[in-house]
């Protein structure tokens, strides 16, 4: 009986070919694009590191330079709610007091609190504050623009859930409901289970704001031709927030106050810790002191910028400087100062960039020194570059095994002699 059916060979070239998963054939899918392939020689390797040794370390001795240039004061009043006198201004502890000035850095600072005092926020008055007023010397004059910071250490806005918890549709004024906010990231400081109000602004960030409420420094016995003994200096706190940072914070869309309450930090300004009509939320926005804090710090030691005055120096005399202090640093183990100092081309008093580029600089001469004194001492033979053609292709007679492969041996190609 014969045999039809189709041999095996034949029915496999029936079935559909497997697409093949192999890259094209082409210069870039198979890697064989042209490209710089240096080859590291030391006639190469240490003029290189001498080239870039000299451009680093001026640069580096530049930027130190700029940052002394920039005078500054910062004083540390932490404690000043518990160990400042109440009857008379006492010396500070120089460990309190950081100066840094061209010629003169003698302060003199003095410290005093004052309780119990009033304060008033938006019209309401809050009683039973505590007032520091330090005294201070600037002995030399600080040109404009002068800016005044306010420093936290051991502060970590940079926790996870620290830095997570705002509501960005909420700060946007767009008019979101009680159970969006309770939904959002702000947890665990979004709402009131019991009053069934969300806070407002809700989250972590907006609830432990930076709330010291610090003056304008004011020149003791400044000159009579001045008009007056006593003059401030004065500090707004506007243009201190970045323009796109304020883009993002927007007043409330919604005029309904009885959805909302103030965040729990927040509440000692609000008659019985609420919202009212005579009493509104802050329209963030324009509160740039908010929109400065809610941009949170990368480092558990930084500063922020609270006040700053672009038109006039400050003269060389003794100021004082009150501060209703409400922010206590204390209870996390933290410090906290203010700052007040000037601006070189480079920015804000800072030496740290400098010695990185004077390190890097010094470290490339030093090695070009150690590889120029090595091979003068014990050079090594180098061979020929030209013996590098890994990339060319065998001959034929190579490839089929019937001769022996032009071209140079592995040692040579290596750099190596062969024995």
């Amino acid at each position: 009986m014969d045999d039809s059916s189709p041999a095996e060979s034949i029915d496999n070239t029936t079935k559909e070919k497997k697409k093949s998963r192999r890259p094209a054939n082409t210069a870039f899918r198979q890697q064989r694009l042209k490209a710089w392939q240096p080859i590291l020689t030391p006639k190469t390797v240490i003029p290189l590191f001498f080239v870039i040794g000299i451009i680093c370390a001026p640069i580096g001795g530049l930027l130190i330079y700029a940052s002394s240039t920039v005078k500054e004061l910062r004083i540390d009043y932490t404690n000043c709610f518990r160990d400042a006198p109440t009857d008379a201004a006492a010396p500070m502890d120089t460990s309190l007091v950081f100066p840094s000035f061209k010629e003169n850095n003698t302060i003199d600072a003095l410290w005093q609190r004052a309780f119990p005092i009033n304060a008033t926020y938006g019209g309401f008055t809050v009683e039973n504050l505590t007032r520091c007023t330090l005294t201070f010397k600037i002995p030399e004059e600080m040109s404009q623009p002068v800016l005044l910071y306010y420093r936290l250490e051991n502060f970590y806005q940079n926790h996870r859930r620290y830095v997570a918890s705002f509501f960005d549709k909420q700060l946007a004024g767009d008019d979101v409901t009680y159970d969006d906010v309770y939904a959002s990231s702000c947890q665990p400081l979004a709402v009131n289970e019991t009053l069934r109000k969300a806070y407002y602004p809700c989250g972590l960030i907006a609830n432990s704001l930076f709330n010291d409420t610090i003056g304008n420094p004011i020149l003791l016995n400044a000159p009579a031709q001045e008009g007056t003994l006593n003059q401030t200096y004065e500090m707004k706190n506007t243009s201190i927030a970045w323009e796109s940072d304020k883009d993002l914070y927007k007043p409330r869309v919604s005029t309904n106050l009885d959805n909302i309450i103030p965040p729990p930090n927040w509440q000692i300004r609000y008659p019985n810790g609420t919202y009212t009509a005579e009493f509104p939320p802050p329209n963030l926005h324009e509160d740039e002191h908010f929109i400065v804090w809610m941009r949170t710090a990368g480092l558990p030691t930084f500063s922020k910028l609270y006040g700053r005055n672009d038109t006039s120096p400050m003269q060389v005399g003794t100021y004082s400087l009150d501060i209703i202090d409400n922010f206590r640093t204390d209870q996390y183990q933290g410090k906290k100062s203010i700052v007040i100092t000037t601006l070189s081309v480079m920015g804000g008093k800072n030496n740290f960039l400098g010695i990185l580029w004077l390190v890097v600089g010094g470290f490339c001469i030093a090695l070009a020194l150690l590889f120029l004194i090595t091979n003068l001492i014990k050079p090594r033979k180098l061979g020929d570059h030209t013996y590098l053609s890994w990339n060319n292709a065998p001959s034929s007679a190579a490839a089929k095994g019937k001769g022996k492969a032009s071209g140079p041996a592995i040692g040579m190609a290596t750099g190596r002699d062969l024995s």
